[in-house]
């Protein structure tokens, strides 16, 4: 009998993946400065489908077929676009607000998750989505009331365009015994190919012109925050509970806020570090109702009780 990880080791390893996906902002930033939006995204998920086809291959996973492949393509096509959307933004605007704004998806996420299971969520719910969009122009504002600008709106785009991900892939693989490893590379693959045709011929220029720092983007892209992250979460989740493992993975914005200060170099005025905790609080509290609302409805009487709706915490679909 295997002997059960030190739950510490558990937590650091789940930390580890928000870290990882909290710096991804950055380096997807440097990247896409350095040879374009399209290309970047390319060069990302080509790395990753290769380096995830390797590790499938030594697990000898058994790949999807028929309707479990139909459904992993088109979330590879929901997944590209979450992606491209962020790289964009993050591109028009600062690591730091985009590593925030796309916490918003854990906002969003349980809004239509209630809506596809006919649950409404309690008013309190809401009462934290205000406020998560008080923190939204607060950390926008830099100093002054104003609109996002066009980076701003396309990370939120993509917060919106990874809550629709994350519940269409909880609903579509309900059920389901396919290998989440598999999965995930028929995913990865389609966003390659997708990304590559898009980038075209300014790909194999990209390549040839990155510079040692680029690759070490590239790599860091494509290995830590998608392979490593997936598989130690994958790993992970199966040892602890969902929530705990939903509230260290939350973590992700704080350290975007770290790596864009400390790393990057960006600044945040008063106004925006107050939006800044607004955005990761209100989340946390969202998150904290959604859960208190789904286990309400699991422990009512099945007459009385609506479809519940899927955890919130469904992140195994974030990268």
């Amino acid at each position: 009998m295997s002997r059960r990880p030190p739950e510490i080791v558990v937590d650091l390893l789940l930390i580890a993946v928000a870290a990882v996906w909290g710096a991804s902002f950055l380096a997807a930033k440097d990247l896409a400065a350095e040879v374009g939006v399209a290309p970047a995204v390319a060069l990302r998920f080509l790395v990753a489908a290769a380096a995830l086809g390797v590790v499938c291959a030594a697990r000898r996973e058994r790949m999807p077929r028929g309707r479990g492949l139909a459904i992993a393509a088109l979330l590879g096509c929901s997944q590209a676009a979450v992606i491209a959307l962020e790289t964009w933004g993050v591109h028009l605007t600062s690591a730091t607000n985009a590593g925030l704004l796309i916490s918003l998806a854990l906002v969003f996420t349980p809004v239509l998750e209630s809506i596809a299971a006919r649950s409404w969520l309690p008013r309190s719910y809401f009462v934290a989505a205000v406020a998560a969009v008080v923190g939204v122009f607060l950390l926008v504002s830099g100093g002054g009331l104003r609109m996002p600008t066009v980076g701003d709106a396309l990370v939120i785009a993509a917060a919106v365009v990874r809550a629709v991900h994350v519940t269409a892939s909880a609903r579509l693989t309900r059920g389901r015994n396919d290998s989440s490893l598999a999965v995930v590379l028929v995913q990865l693959t389609v966003c390659a190919v997708a990304s590559s045709a898009v980038a075209g011929g300014d790909l194999p220029l990209a390549v040839g012109r990155l510079s040692a720092s680029g690759w070490i983007d590239v790599l860091f892209l494509g290995l830590m925050c998608s392979v490593f992250a997936f598989v130690v979460q994958l790993w992970a989740v199966r040892r602890t509970s969902a929530t705990r493992a939903s509230i260290l993975m939350g973590t992700e914005p704080v350290w975007a806020l770290a790596v864009g200060v400390a790393v990057g170099g960006e600044a945040v005025g008063a106004p925006g570090l107050v939006g800044a905790a607004l955005i990761v609080a209100a989340s946390y509290a969202g998150q904290a109702i959604e859960r208190r609302h789904r286990r309400a409805l699991a422990a009512a009487p099945p007459a009385a009780s609506p479809a519940a709706g899927v955890a919130a915490g469904a992140e195994t679909a974030r990268r």
